[in-house]
Formats: C-alpha cells, structure tokens, sequence
C-alpha cells in the first residue's frame, strides 16, 4: 500500500447521517430544502447551495457543539484507518462538509491525526453563521465548495471511499473505487473500478486485494480484477 493514496469521504461514508443534513432539520428555515432539491437536479453547485443553507442556519455555538458530540461514526472506521497507515497508504478525509465538526466528531473515536480538506464554518452573529471554501476551485467541473480532484497527488495510486454526489468527479479520475449508495451506482453506470460495500468491517479484505504494484500510477486495475471487485 506504500504507493495508495486514500482518499476519504465523511458524511454518509464515515457517519450513517449527513451532518449538514442534520444541521439544517435542526436549526435552519424549511426552504432548505427547496435549495437542496435545485442542487440535486444539477441546477445550482454545492457551493452556492452550501452558502445559501447555512445562512438560514440559527443557532448558537454551544448548540452545534452539542450536536457534532452526538454523532456516531462507523464503529469499524478506526481498526480500518490503522491498517491501511500500517500498510504505508497515506490517508486524507476530504468532505464537503465542515471541518470544525469533522475534527470533534473524530476526535472522540481516537483516531491517528488524519488530515482534513473540508469547508469552513464562520460565525457571523452570536447565533448566525456562514460557510467558507478554502479548497474550492474555479475550475471545479462540479461546481464544489471542496473541489475534491485537488486533494489528490500527483504521485501515488489514489483510492477514493466514499458514497455520494461530491465523490463522483475525483472518482472518475482514481485509480480505484470503494463505493456505496449513489456512487456506487455512478460507478456502474459509467464503468468505474470499484467495489461495493456497506461497512468499513468489509473494507481490510478488500484492501487486501488491491495491488501492491503497478507500473505507473495512472494503470487501471486488471480487468480481471475489475470483474472480481465489482461482484464484491
């Protein structure tokens, strides 16, 4: 694994929730979600959808605090984490989401120092809040406040985990797939590598599978391979 990079998703792969998601059911005006349906059908990006959702968010800080130290995370995410920095991958959460509730939430679980690409939280007001893209890019295809295709190195095999939306462009350039929900059925539909899975108890088998070597980084697993991964 010396030569994999990982990169990996938080909300909906790490946590069984979205964090924003529930940020936005517990503290924001309905019309969130009218704002989430213009995403979802591809007419507005993540980032436009991210600034206008959470200034409808009212909230104080010891209420958000209260929330991101309820939320559970995989319980096989840790003993996963360790193989894979055991085996020499590097490993980065790249998430969409919010920095300052990923680290807590992780913090909790004792977890290695990862590190973390990932919007940021700002308070406006002593209830009022914006976000902040310190990792967007103007030239995102996707429109996101965390354009994710620029987490990757230029150096190593990458790995993608993830399950949604904000996964599927840094997904199409990886070298390989762990895949659940939504991006797993992008990954069908468009004959991405991947594997399935439901739980991060799955992923050290897979793992194991993954070559230790390949010619340059940009080859494509066997197809062969493909085929065992993808009736995983």
């Amino acid at each position: 694994m010396m030569q994999w990079h990982i990169v990996c998703d938080f909300d909906g792969t790490i946590t069984p929730t979205d964090v924003i998601d529930n940020i936005l059911e517990r503290f924001a005006d309905p019309s969130w979600a009218d704002i989430e349906d213009a995403w979802i059908s591809g007419r507005i990006g993540s980032r436009e959808c991210l600034s206008l959702q959470l200034s409808l968010v009212k909230a104080y800080p010891a209420q958000l605090l209260d929330y991101f130290d309820s939320v559970e995370i995989d319980p096989h995410f840790p003993a996963f984490v360790e193989q894979a920095l055991g085996l020499g991958a590097t490993m980065a959460i790249v998430s969409d989401g919010l920095e300052q509730g990923i680290a807590r939430i992780l913090s909790r679980h004792r977890l290695p120092l990862l590190p973390i690409i990932a919007n940021g939280l700002r308070q406006v007001d002593r209830d009022r809040w914006r976000i902040v893209f310190p990792h967007a890019s103007d030239a995102c295809r996707a429109a996101s406040g965390n354009c994710k295709c620029r987490s990757t190195p230029d150096n190593k095999r990458v790995l993608v985990i993830g399950d949604g939306k904000s996964d599927m462009c840094v997904a199409e350039t990886a070298d390989f797939v762990f895949a659940k929900g939504r991006l797993a059925e992008h990954c069908e539909r468009n004959g991405i590598p991947f594997a399935r899975f439901d739980s991060f108890a799955e992923l050290p088998a897979l793992l194991a599978l993954l070559p230790h070597s390949l010619p340059s980084p940009t080859v494509r697993l066997p197809l062969e391979q493909q085929e065992l991964f993808h009736h995983v």
